[in-house]
């Protein structure tokens, strides 16, 4: 189950760093969780072969009038429906494989819930910044090979990161790298021709653009997954392990939140803000479960304050999972949730609601109210516990009297049986679910535990009663709660940092190719004087002085002196350069800032929805899996489907994911195409 690493022996055409592959990164460790990404990357390429042959049958059927060919094309849908009902059958399942992410060691905890990474496709950075850097900074691209090389390594890397904090650290650098990236090539007004290809977590279905943001919004994604698979593997046997895991699934919900606030209208449906919301609380509940097994670790004393104090932080927890399921049940996302993490919501509501009616009944029923007790503390305790007390008496009427105090904890632990059976019942409607033999054990061992509590306190003569135990209020001394980690705003080197500061050579700066100037001081006179930091400008320029003449202006950067390039370079060491210059002179470079608005609108990228029950890109459609080749490839351009970018963006519209019917059976044909276009608020 741990990643290793592999020697440098080991052939590989993967990213390497001082003989190893990339620290925080294995592709090729032979781990459970290696294995089913594995799966889940051929279980999308197998969906998006089937979505192109129903494309292109649905666009058959609407171009032909031959009734024996439309009666084909209807039965040929009917099979590629089916096969995509059994694909996204098997990506369900996938997501369902959680014993592959527990901890080994486990023995006695309820397994948890992690998220799968997301899938991507290679990109090819290379061509595009290379014309790019030429086009735009006016300088040899291939001088930039080794960085653009550095890029494409950290971006192969982050698809196979390690599950320990140095896979955090390699996806927070590639995402930092984006931030330079995005500045540096993605101009507003115009396309780079790169395009992003990302499966959902949960349907597996693609969603391609060349749009950045995607990218970014990613590996957030990713991050926050790697977040729960860390906390998943953490030894909850242990004080470390669980803080460990109460840490990271914390910090698994501050960057879901992060991702949330920071993106919206996302173009796939696990990034959607109602599946984000679902996936933020499911953290917080296992945060809130491992804060809870935290308390429980050392033993839980048979006290009366004791006991009731873990009643209400059992409460707490299924709380917390009933607030998870009611997310989960509701359109639009029940109908991507997989069926196991529901039904183990479900399981863990009525499985921690039965250990807080246990507490109770074993605090009434093993504890009477002694002359040296405490009554007023016991008493306060006790009117805590409830909404409103069972049957309207008092606090100290329950407390003193020796039969109610019977009589209700009888019937908590009657609450806790039915719970504890409600529970095993759940275990057994989910396939998935019955493989977690650690599980099962727990379950049954809790029921066992109830009963015999039960028997204990049953007399053959006694009446039954059918009394029902109220509800009890949750409260906890520690609430689980989002923590966004540093790792979402690491400080990392631009790696295009040659091309100058990032505050004037950016992509939405346009520039005069670069200029050279013969300086000739006069009287040691330069003719002007340099003003600003990095770079410098030229300014008060005396329009007789010989540099003016040879085509210097007021306002342009200087960007070299001679051979020394100064983009970086501040006034004091720029005029260190010009104050040993001969009588020769010296050549200089300077660039002149062009106007920006006069650049022609580039055309929008798109996403499409093909009357799909599931977000889809037609671009990836158009798009050979075996072609490598970016520029050989011709993708017709639609108008944006979708619109997707950051908050706060100025959009002349804006639409958020389509409302389909999600009931909809896979195998009943679709030829309705909707008609709906936006333009992206990105663009």
């Amino acid at each position: 189950m741990t990643d290793t690493l592999i020697p440098n022996g080991c052939k590989s055409n993967g990213p390497v760093e001082n003989g190893y592959f990339k620290k925080g990164c294995n592709p090729f460790a032979q781990t459970g969780r290696s294995k089913l990404q594995n799966k889940r990357a051929v279980l999308n390429q197998k969906i998006i072969k089937q979505m192109r042959m129903r494309a292109g049958a649905e666009n058959l059927l609407k171009a032909t009038s031959n009734n024996k060919v439309r009666e084909q094309v209807v039965l040929e849908l009917s099979y590629v429906n089916s096969d995509l009902q059994l694909l996204m059958e098997q990506l369900e399942g996938l997501n369902s494989s959680v014993e592959v992410y527990q901890n080994v060691q486990e023995t006695s905890s309820i397994p948890l819930i992690p998220l799968g990474l997301k899938e991507t496709k290679d990109v090819d950075f290379s061509v595009p910044l290379k014309d790019f850097i030429l086009e735009h900074y006016s300088e040899d691209g291939s001088n930039f090979q080794n960085q653009i090389d550095d890029l494409m390594d950290l971006r192969q890397a982050c698809r196979t990161p390690s599950r320990n904090n140095s896979g955090v650290d390699l996806i927070a650098n590639y995402f930092s790298q984006l931030s330079f990236l995005e500045t540096r090539f993605f101009s507003p007004t115009r396309q780079i021709g790169i395009f992003f290809t990302w499966y959902d977590s949960f349907t597996g279905m693609p969603v391609c653009q060349n749009n950045i943001s995607l990218e970014r919004a990613s590996m957030l994604f990713n991050m926050a997954a790697l977040y729960s698979q860390i906390g998943t593997r953490a030894d909850r046997q242990t004080q470390a392990g669980l803080e460990d895991a109460i840490a990271a699934f914390q910090k698994s919900a501050g960057v879901l939140h992060f991702l949330k606030e920071t993106f919206t209208h996302t173009p796939s449906y696990d990034m959607s803000p109602a599946m984000l919301s679902m996936l933020f609380r499911l953290m917080l509940a296992q945060a809130q479960e491992c804060l809870f097994e935290q308390i429980t670790l050392p033993g839980i004393r048979n006290e009366f304050f004791s006991l009731l104090k873990m009643a209400q932080e059992a409460a707490k927890v299924g709380e917390t999972y009933a607030q998870v399921h009611q997310s989960m049940i509701e359109t639009p996302i029940k109908s991507n949730v997989p069926f196991f993490w529901t039904t183990m919501s479900q399981l863990k509501i009525n499985h921690y609601d039965s250990l807080a009616h246990y507490f109770v009944s074993t605090a009434l029923l093993d504890h009477q109210l002694n002359p040296s007790d405490d009554e007023d503390k016991q008493e306060k305790a006790l009117s805590q516990l409830y909404d409103a007390m069972p049957e309207g008496r008092s606090p100290l009427d329950i407390l003193k009297n020796k039969d109610e105090r019977r009589r209700i904890g009888k019937a908590h632990l009657q609450r806790s049986i039915m719970g504890h059976e409600e529970a095993i019942r759940t275990h057994c409607r989910c396939r998935h679910l019955q493989k977690l033999d650690i599980l099962s054990d727990i379950l049954h061992a809790s029921l066992n535990r109830s009963l015999t509590k039960f028997e204990q306190n049953d007399k053959e003569d006694e009446f039954t009663d059918y009394m029902l135990a109220p509800d009890i209020i949750s409260k906890t001394e520690k609430k689980a709660e989002m923590e966004i980690p540093a790792a979402t705003k690491v400080k990392v080197t631009d790696l295009f940092q040659r091309l100058g500061p990032l505050s004037v050579f950016s992509a939405k700066q346009r520039w005069t190719a670069p200029r050279t100037i013969r300086l000739i001081l006069q009287d040691r006179d330069l003719g002007f004087t340099l003003k600003g930091d990095a770079p410098v400008q030229i300014q008060s320029l005396d329009p007789l002085c010989p540099a003016a003449a040879d085509g210097l202006k007021e306002g342009d950067y200087l960007v070299a002196v001679g051979d020394t390039d100064c983009k970086w370079m501040g006034v004091s060491d720029v005029m260190k350069l010009l104050k040993d210059v001969d009588e020769e002179g010296i050549n200089i470079r300077v660039v002149s800032m062009m106007d920006s608005s006069s650049q022609p609108m580039a055309t929008k990228s798109a996403t499409y929805c093909g009357g799909l029950s599931k977000t889809y890109s037609m671009i990836c459609l158009a798009h050979d899996e075996d072609d490598k080749n970016p520029k050989s490839r011709k993708v017709a351009k639609k108008p944006s489907f979708l619109s997707w970018g950051l908050k706060n963006k100025k959009s002349s519209s804006t639409l958020s994911l389509p409302n389909a019917d999600y009931s909809r059976p896979w195998n009943r044909p679709s030829t309705n195409y909707s008609n709906s276009h936006h333009e992206s608020a990105l663009y």
